[in-house]
């Protein structure tokens, strides 16, 4: 799916996506706090970048628990940006945030930062070299040892395992206030347009690209979770 493609589908979705999403909330708080755990050791007044922020649950989970955390928002729908915005403006924490619509590549140089999330993000990007360039951008942005939590759907596509988790996951999502065609158009996306790879091969993906042996910390579904640090050594 192209770039153009997929922020027209999240523009489309972005009023409704978290009353969309809603069932599946404990799977986001669950990543969510396990994600807190593992960025507690940073400073207290750590700059975090969230690629691919969407709606912002991850800012808003992450302000709250660390009051002098400071967020840069890059999310390509203008759309589901604006939705962040307003909700860090809700919660009374844009002061302590930037937003950038667009791309990573396209977000102006700065001090580098203490950590970095991209949480069902890298999973659109099809190609695997692609995909290792797309975390040595986000490892380019970190501080030599700075931390990027990373979650994306993973699962050997080939594996009696996998078609039987995922007639779980679509029953899942059916719970939900999804309307059935969207969750089929799901299942056919997997695979053609969302790149569901082993676990292990994700993690080889990410280490490519600038970071040190990923370390598994969630699961729930389809789902994966990792953290790594960036490599000491350059990208």
């Amino acid at each position: 799916m192209q770039r153009k493609e997929l922020e027209a589908i999240f523009d489309q979705q972005a009023d409704g996506y978290d009353q969309q999403w809603s069932r599946l909330a404990p799977i986001r708080d669950g990543l969510n706090l396990l994600v807190s755990a593992v960025f507690s050791g940073l400073p207290a007044d750590a700059r975090v970048l969230c690629v691919g922020a969407g709606t912002g649950s991850e800012i808003l989970h992450l302000a709250q628990r660390f009051p002098e955390y400071h967020f840069t928002a890059v999310e390509p729908s203008a759309s589901m940006l604006e939705v962040c915005r307003r909700r860090t403006e809700e919660h009374g924490i844009a002061s302590r945030c930037e937003f950038h619509n667009g791309y990573l590549e396209t977000l102006a140089p700065s001090t580098p930062f203490d950590a970095a999330t991209s949480l069902l993000v890298s999973q659109f990007i099809m190609e695997e070299e692609k995909r290792s360039d797309f975390f040595r951008e986000i490892a380019g942005r970190l501080r030599p040892g700075g931390y990027l939590a990373s979650a994306d759907l993973a699962s050997d596509m080939n594996s009696p395992e996998y078609q039987s988790l995922l007639d779980v996951w679509v029953q899942l999502m059916s719970a939900g206030d999804v309307a059935p065609d969207t969750v089929e158009r799901f299942r056919a996306m997997y695979g053609r347009d969302v790149a569901v790879l082993p676990p292990e091969r994700i993690s080889a993906i990410m280490t490519a690209g600038g970071f040190d042996a990923p370390v598994p910390f969630f699961q729930a579904g389809l789902v994966h979770a990792w953290y790594a640090r960036r490599t000491s050594s350059g990208i």
